[in-house]
């Protein structure tokens, strides 16, 4: 139980630090991130505001900030139970979104989701999974804007991935980490404009 406790507590850590502040703060941007429509400390805005270099170091240290805590849990904790596994991956993502450095006010989560799934290597099934379901609703049925297509791939993964025999307790977290994320999305204060959906055959 102490170790959960720790292993918790150390991933949600993780997850509080908000790169994007951090390099955004580097490179003279971090102030710029309030004139973003979602006014969000992620991996795009760092790309939009403080160029390429920016946002590829943010993007990089959110995927690590998931990835890292949750890789290192599951080798150096084997006795974890598996009742304990779901809220291992979804802490990193809760910190994200409510992250204790920046007096709660995270960002979406999106990249650190992929990143705490990234933890799983060698097991890549669900990351694949969840990058299949993006790319097919940004190519092949193209919702729009962005932020309906992100609910949409969250929802859409959390229902498939029990299908895709994934693993219970890895379905059961990213059950988690879609409903964090996807509250987190309902509640930004960005504009949110009317969903747009198209197929790819009828453009």
């Amino acid at each position: 139980m102490r170790k959960a406790i720790v292993v918790l507590l150390l991933g949600y850590l993780s997850g509080s630090v908000m790169y994007a502040n951090i390099f955004g703060a580097i490179f003279g941007v971090r102030e710029r991130y309030a004139e973003s429509p979602d006014r969000n400390p992620g991996a795009a805005n760092a790309y939009k505001y403080g160029g390429f270099w920016c946002g590829t170091l943010t993007l990089i240290f959110e995927l690590l900030k998931g990835a890292l805590p949750v890789y290192f849990a599951l080798r150096l904790t084997p006795a974890l139970s598996q009742q304990a596994l779901p809220f291992v991956l979804a802490a990193p993502v809760l910190g994200h979104i409510l992250p204790i450095f920046n007096r709660f006010r995270g960002g979406k989560g999106i990249a650190v989701t992929f990143g705490v799934l990234l933890g799983l290597f060698p097991y890549m099934k669900p990351l694949l999974l969840f990058a299949g379901v993006f790319i097919f609703l940004s190519v092949c049925v193209r919702i729009s804007p962005h932020y309906y297509r992100t609910i949409a791939a969250y929802i859409v993964t959390a229902v498939i991935m029990p299908l895709s025999r994934a693993g219970g307790w890895v379905s059961f977290a990213f059950l988690l980490i879609a409903a964090m994320v996807c509250v987190r999305m309902a509640l930004s204060r960005e504009d949110k404009e009317r969903m747009e959906v198209k197929v790819l055959w009828m453009r």
